[in-house]
């Protein structure tokens, strides 16, 4: 039974608040920090008011996504004995990425990840489960900050007692857990994208630099085509690096014929032990959208215990691989997939299982998606690396607009796990007038941050972030 407000019962009476006092939307986000950074990602677009979490709805939410982080990264032990290029093949991935992944994996997986989830009728449910050191929305706790610098916000915080993660701060504890530096050691990082998205991204990863400065890392920023193997080391430009994070993405490898001729050389160096990249290749395998597919698969079912299950299934939309053959439905009946997934296209979604950002996804219910096109596309996908998934009907969150009256918006909850556990919430959202159904920042979307209310027994300051308890 849950106790303490509910995520619902928080945002009703924070905006009967806003109300009460007659405060804009405006003057909601005036107190965001700017910067050419920001505003190349974000354009300013910020949600007027956080998300709110219950003590007991976070903590289920939070288990639930660390529980899936666990069962998805058991798979290849738990189906192939070990063999990472057996499960990497099976979710997907070409055999150069496979190749990349095996030459870049860590000692053990990363705990970074970001799982995407809408919120219908029944709770949460996942869309993709992304893993690794590409994430977007780790600066969401600087966004908690600068709401909460406005006293209607800290007042309700107070009251009602809550708080938020430090997200860009858990993200810097997993960098020095998992590449074995000590807190005092101040190691060079390079942050290193793609170069055809470099340009793009450069002015948001030098304002993300700085932001690490402070926190007690040696901050880069540049493209992999930079990076100089040498003199036993890796550089960029005359700074020799110690922990490359890694912006660039196994699909990156896909992109033209010798792509792998800039990313082989910084894996031999790593293979080698000369840098540390954080986070390794291997965590894409697991942010496959076919790892999803495998973990709904009722013929796994077995390899799990039953709360594993129950949280899973609490979760988890069914998911297939798009392939001949029978398959299993939430109902138990059997069906062929082919024939049902032509026959409810207005049922399901269609997407590549290791894009990201929305790419290549095809909306079966949407009005410009007619059945000559969607039988076209899955026929298509068939035996290739894509998966269908049932449609999930978000419930719509209210946001103060700047005409004083709140408007109903969908939203994309970004729940991240750290080293520590729960990392905290990244929240994009668009209306529900857009008509914009994959809420994404380049179709823009607005962005913001969660707070939870704090279990009883805690003695975290109401209105700050959680302490990061350093590994």
């Amino acid at each position: 039974m849950l106790t303490g407000l509910s995520r619902a019962e928080l945002t009703a009476q924070y905006l009967d608040e806003i109300k009460r006092r007659g405060i804009s939307a405006a003057e909601l986000v005036s107190t965001h920090p700017e910067s050419i950074g920001l505003q190349s990602v974000y354009g300013g677009r910020y949600l007027a008011r956080p998300l709110f979490l219950g003590a007991d709805e976070c903590d289920q939410l939070a288990n639930d996504i660390l529980t899936m982080h666990a069962a998805l990264t058991s798979l290849p032990d738990k189906l192939y004995g070990g063999d990472l290029a057996a499960f990497a093949r099976s979710v997907g991935m070409t055999d150069v990425q496979v190749s990349a992944v095996l030459r870049s994996r860590g000692t053990t997986v990363t705990k970074q990840s970001r799982a995407d989830l809408y919120l219908d009728e029944s709770g949460f449910k996942l869309l993709e489960f992304n893993m690794g050191s590409a994430l977007g929305g780790i600066d969401q706790s600087d966004m908690a900050r600068a709401l909460l610098s406005q006293p209607i916000l800290q007042e309700f915080a107070q009251t009602h007692r809550l708080s938020y993660v430090d997200t860009m701060r858990e993200q810097v504890n997993n960098m020095f857990v998992e590449s074995g530096f000590s807190y005092d050691s101040r190691p060079v990082l390079a942050t290193v994208d793609w170069p055809s998205s470099y340009e793009t991204l450069e002015p948001y990863m030098r304002h993300f630099a700085t932001r690490l400065q402070d926190m007690g890392i040696d901050a880069h920023v540049g493209h992999i085509g930079q990076l100089e193997v040498r003199d036993g080391g890796v550089w960029l430009g005359d700074v020799k690096v110690d922990i490359i994070q890694r912006l660039f993405m196994l699909e990156d490898l896909l992109e033209y014929p010798d792509a792998s001729a800039m990313m082989d050389p910084v894996l031999d160096a790593a293979a080698r032990g000369e840098v540390k990249i954080f986070t390794p290749l291997d965590a894409e395998m697991f942010a496959s959208k076919g790892a999803l597919a495998v973990l709904s698969d009722e013929a796994n079912r077995q390899y799990f215990d039953q709360q594993t299950l129950t949280s899973l299934d609490r979760i988890l939309p069914w998911t297939r691989m798009v392939r001949p053959g029978p398959v299993t439905l939430e109902d138990g009946t059997q069906v062929e997939l082919l024939d049902y997934v032509l026959g409810h296209q207005a049922d399901l979604v269609l997407k590549p299982t290791s894009r990201h950002s929305g790419e290549g996804v095809l909306l079966g219910w949407r009005a410009d998606t007619d059945g000559e096109l969607w039988e076209e596309r899955v026929r298509e996908a068939l035996d290739g690396p894509w998966v269908v998934q049932r449609r999930i009907r978000p419930v719509p969150e209210l946001f103060p607009m700047p005409d004083g009256d709140p408007a109903p918006w969908i939203v994309n909850w970004g729940v991240y796990t750290v080293v520590n556990g729960f990392g905290g919430v990244y929240a994009r959202a668009l209306s529900v007038e857009s008509d914009v159904e994959v809420v994404r920042l380049d179709a823009g979307a607005s962005v913001g941050c969660c707070l939870h209310a704090l279990p009883e027994d805690s003695d975290v300051e109401p209105g700050t972030a959680l302490p990061v308890r350093k590994s």
